[in-house]
């Protein structure tokens, strides 16, 4: 009787044991978890982790070393110049050296830049440090969306993308409440770099993360195959390109008030560093409510009216902060910043998808070099309507989202005709 009982719950937990891993197997398939892309969002996540604590807060710490408002306009524009300047370099190397030694070389030139910000707290600091430490973020953007490309199938794209949305923002949740905390509790000069210290040491430990990655095989361009930027521009198809229009309407609709959010909340409204924190966190669990969802339909139903949706968030939020007087009112306002990650995930899948895939790094940083450097200047012309106040900033940047919104709904409808008539001269 004993050994009959012992059968028997042996047998009943394999058949637990088996469920188990149909549901872990279930999950895996739906989330695109394969190996390359776990490794990258422990990655993602950690590096995140230690930059979310102190990047939020560096216009009020430039404000706080003594930098004019032209300077802090300065600082944004060329951050985006440089998410411009960097990912073409960046799409270029992880084709030639592989992802596993792009990612690592990225974050260890952005450790260069921490370090410089840290041991020298002045505001010419931080403009030379950041040529360093948007290393990561810039130059890794075209190597993980050929991660993506390389690891999962053309109709896992939204998803793929669509979780590392989620896992970037997870940290974005949680490290500017903390990162609040210690401006709140040391000042605004010595909490920033409290948060550089921290955020050195998480990049460094995720040195031994980047180090599990596995090169995906890949057909191997010859030197005289390789295409020049203007030769990879040159090969952006139709709907690429009309993509790349709207986009860049959108991103001046985004860039002109970005800088002075935090400001305009602190100043203007009257809230704290760890109030700021708080509307960090609405914001990210708005956009990652919506993310998982919104990829997986996407990935099945097109991924334009997706995109579409996108581009209305990002021309309601300056309109909503105009509007705010109070924390709550803020809060609503932050809720719709982050629901304008509802089609973003489908927006870089039909990048990744329009892109060849041989030379996937390359065109994607193409793409990226192309809009930005033609939105960098969106901050200085932020920094001038914010001179003339904030109803001409935040107005400004709607007029653009409007305009950005509506070319793309109607290159949309062009694009559909368009297929339609081909449809019925083959019939």
């Amino acid at each position: 009787m004993a050994s009959d009982r012992n059968h028997q719950s042996a047998g009943e937990e394999g058949q637990t044991g088996k469920r188990s891993n149909r549901w872990v197997a279930r999950a895996t398939d739906f989330f695109g978890l394969k190996r390359n892309l776990v490794v990258l969002l422990v990655a993602i996540f950690v590096i995140g982790a230690g930059e979310e604590l102190w990047m939020r807060f560096v216009p009020k710490y430039l404000q706080a070393l003594g930098a004019s408002v032209f300077i802090i306009g300065l600082y944004d524009g060329l951050r985006t110049l440089l998410g411009a300047v960097y990912a073409y370099p960046g799409g270029v190397l992880v084709d030639l050296w592989g992802h596993r030694r792009a990612f690592l070389v990225f974050n260890l030139v952005s450790i260069l830049g921490y370090t410089l910000v840290l041991l020298i707290p002045h505001w010419g600091a931080v403009i030379a440090g950041m040529f360093l430490f948007l290393s990561w973020t810039c130059f890794s953007l075209p190597a993980t969306f050929s991660l993506v490309g390389a690891t999962l199938a053309a109709n896992r794209y939204s998803m793929g993308v669509g979780i590392q949305s989620v896992i970037k923002r997870l940290p974005i949740m949680i490290a500017p409440i903390f990162g609040g905390i210690l401006i709140d509790r040391f000042g605004i000069i010595p909490g920033v770099r409290l948060a550089l210290i921290m955020s050195i040491f998480l990049s460094g430990v995720t040195i031994l993360v980047q180090r599990q990655l596995r090169e995906e095989p890949k057909e191997k361009i010859e030197r005289n195959e390789r295409w020049s930027l203007w030769q990879s521009l040159r090969e952006f198809n139709a709907p690429m390109r009309r993509l790349l229009l709207s986009d860049i309407l959108i991103r001046f609709c985004e860039r002109i008030p970005y800088a002075w959010v935090v400001i305009f909340a602190m100043d203007y409204i009257g809230v704290s560093a760890k109030q700021v924190g708080l509307l960090t966190t609405v914001e990210m669990v708005a956009a990652t409510l919506c993310i998982i969802p919104a990829s997986h339909y996407a990935d099945r139903h097109g991924r334009e009216p997706f995109v579409i949706v996108t581009f209305i968030m990002f021309t309601l939020f300056p309109i909503s902060l105009l509007v705010s007087r109070s924390f709550s009112a803020l809060a609503i306002a932050f809720a719709i910043r982050g629901f304008k990650e509802f089609g973003d995930t489908s927006r870089k899948a039909l990048i990744i998808g329009y892109s060849e895939s041989e030379r996937r790094g390359q065109m994607v940083g193409t793409y990226y070099l192309v809009r930005d450097l033609i939105v960098s200047p969106g901050a200085l012309v932020g920094a001038y309507l914010w001179k003339l106040g904030a109803a001409p900033n935040f107005l400004g940047a709607t007029v653009l989202g409007v305009i950005g919104t509506i070319f793309y709904i109607r290159t949309i409808r062009q694009e559909r005709k368009s297929s339609l008539k081909d449809l019925k001269e083959e019939i």
